[in-house]
């Protein structure tokens, strides 16, 4: 596809995106932030070093071609430490602005009231742990900000970076976000801080019925989402639409990109937790069997329900769309869009970090690489493959849906001929076996052979039995493409919402738990409960085990209360009480109680035989 075709069907569908209030970096160019940087390498073992500054890089020389040993980390810099007088500009600039109600940010009510207590305390953990890790300066945000002001002053507008790709039947568009720094935590109470973020979303286009490319799917980038929870229809209520662009909320300071406006509520779960995380879900499931604790949702209406983890982060992306909105017929347009491929030689040489690296542990507060590289320096599965990236590789187009329908259902056919001649032949050999076995069933000294022909007829039996059974439901399977098949023709679709499994959505506005009492508890709970067990330690450690036991169900009614599920708590540990209590009786009475139920199934069995008996006396 030419480069003017590829440019026209970008401007035609070409997102807009709507950011919330407070956001401070949009959409840029990104060859204008590889002028502006300096490069950088980190080998192991030693200091950084700089390799070009920032007044002599441009996008041809990061193109170069390079060799590096195992370990080395190449990185664009784009900004240094503030003077104390720095940020104190900056500091008086954000002040002065912040008396504007046009850029004000106000968090949303109850981060930490919206989650469990346990996860809470890892949260605790997690920002104890910043205090060690190598993270992104503290001024660093700051330092950026100034740094994007400046470059906008020159001119510069809001720029995404498109990509035709043609895969597998579709025409995948491609729009890549560049963003000079990514301040989720420092200005929106988020997970992390790096400079530099690439976003993207796909739009997936299909040859229609005369041949003319239509959309037919969106798929928008998201945090720890993937594969099918990615996409939704493009006739799906749930993507907003003005024209033929679709809208995307961003994330503010993340930048991830939700369908809908709204406050999400993000938990990141720790891998090192994951063993401890699987064991209390399935105890918190049989549980809530043995109370009979229903979810209110239908899981097999294809959205999985989403359980609250038992120990991870909880973060808010505030993606409220009441700030700044990008695109066409919007506060402001999109500039020229940049074409980007193989053949840009930034885009294929360079697989370094674009933005600093900090040498994070966690990796989350490192600057990414670019659009066509994960940090590792491997090509993004989005580059390479971005129809399976979205789940799409298994879903055909909506104009050769019958088709496929049709050659499947062929393959099924040819299928069942194959078993049913395969079930005639054991048959054959199966009824040889069988008179061979009758012919010698009085033969003495051929009992071996009878013994042997008798195991054969076994086996023989169980595999035509299989072979049976899976003729049974290739005609079952057949029936139901020959419905499926029928529908496709008459104009019917498959179910536009059927692949979601994890649907994220919007936390409610104003749960019922998130009072300002409910807010403080979950702000002072963990630090309340460290206290109190040093407090506890220091003054009668004989009895620590037993008052933090009381301590800790105090803190389960508490939590309850305020959460608004206290006659839950109580049900719960009545009937806790209930089968520890039974245990306890049990284990006093353990030979009483096998006599009772041995006695009472004799009495059952003598009552069952004597109604027979009578019965047939009548007769």
């Amino acid at each position: 596809m030419e480069e003017t075709q590829q440019r026209t069907l970008l401007r035609r569908y070409e997102p807009i995106i709507r950011f919330t209030r407070g956001e401070e970096f949009f959409p840029m160019d990104a060859e204008s932030y590889i002028r502006a940087c300096s490069l950088w390498i980190k080998r192991a073992g030693e200091q950084p070093q700089e390799l070009t500054p920032a007044s002599l890089l441009t996008p041809e020389t990061l193109a170069e071609p390079y060799a590096d040993a195992f370990g080395t980390v190449r990185y664009l810099k784009f900004t240094d430490p503030l003077s104390a007088a720095e940020m104190a500009v900056q500091a008086l600039r954000q002040r002065r602005e912040g008396e504007h109600v046009d850029v004000e940010f106000r968090t949303g009510k109850g981060r930490l009231a919206r989650v469990g207590y346990m996860s809470r305390v890892v949260d605790a953990l997690f920002r104890v742990a910043l205090l060690a890790r190598g993270r992104v300066p503290g001024d660093a945000a700051a330092a950026a900000s100034m740094g994007y002001r400046t470059l906008m002053q020159h001119g510069h507008r809001h720029i995404y970076h498109g990509r035709v790709v043609e895969e597998n039947g579709w025409v995948v568009l491609q729009y890549w976000y560049f963003y000079l720094y990514n301040n989720w935590r420092s200005r929106f109470s988020g997970a992390n801080d790096h400079e530099a973020d690439w976003e993207m979303v796909c739009i997936y286009l299909a040859p229609d019925n005369v041949g003319l490319l239509r959309p037919e799917w969106v798929a928008y980038a998201s945090h720890d989402y993937a594969g099918d929870d990615l996409r939704r229809h493009w006739s799906d209520p749930e993507v907003q639409k003005v024209g033929d662009h679709p809208v995307i909320y961003a994330g503010a300071g993340s930048h991830a990109a939700y369908f809908s406006p709204g406050e999400y509520l993000t938990e990141i779960e720790l891998n090192a937790l994951a063993p401890v995380t699987r064991t209390i879900r399935r105890i918190q499931q049989i549980w809530k069997r043995i109370m009979r604790e229903t979810n209110g949702q239908d899981e097999s209406a294809g959205t999985e329900h989403i359980h609250e983890p038992a120990l991870a982060i909880p973060f808010v992306d505030y993606a409220r769309g009441d700030g700044l909105s990008i695109g066409p017929e919007q506060d402001e347009p999109w500039g020229e869009p940049r074409l980007i491929h193989e053949g840009v030689g930034w885009v294929r040489t360079y697989r370094g970090l674009w933005g600093l690296y900090t040498q994070d542990p966690f990796a989350g507060e490192d600057a990414p690489a670019g659009p066509m590289f994960n940090r590792d320096g491997t090509v993004r599965r989005s580059w390479y493959d971005p129809v399976g990236w979205a789940g799409l590789d298994k879903v055909p187009p909506a104009t050769v849906m019958v088709d496929v329908a049709r050659r499947r259902r062929q393959q099924i056919v040819e299928q069942r001929t194959l078993l049913r001649d395969q079930v005639n032949e054991k048959l054959a050999i199966l009824r040889g076996l069988h008179l061979q076995a009758t012919s010698i069933r009085s033969q003495p000294h051929l009992r071996a052979l009878f013994v042997q022909t008798n195991a054969e007829i076994e086996t023989l039996s169980s595999e035509i039995n299989a072979l049976q059974a899976e003729i049974t439901a290739a005609d079952a399977l057949l029936e139901n493409l020959d419905r499926h098949e029928l529908s496709l023709t008459r104009g019917g679709a498959p179910s536009l919402r059927a692949h979601i499994r994890r649907a994220h959505t919007p936390a409610t506005p104003n749960p019922a738990h998130a009072s300002q009492v409910a807010e403080l508890w979950a702000a002072i709970s963990v630090t309340v409960l460290l206290v109190a067990f040093v407090l506890l330690f220091y003054f009668n450690p004989r009895f620590l085990p037993i008052w933090l036991v009381s301590i800790l169900a105090l803190f389960a009614f508490i939590e309850a209360g305020v959460r608004g599920a206290f006659t839950r708590m109580v049900s719960s540990f009545a009937a806790a009480l209930a089968i520890v209590a039974a245990l306890v009786l049990l284990y006093e009475f353990f030979w009483w109680v096998v006599g009772a139920v041995i006695l009472t199934l004799a009495i059952y069995i003598l009552w069952d035989n004597l109604r027979e008996l009578t019965r047939g006396w009548q007769r």
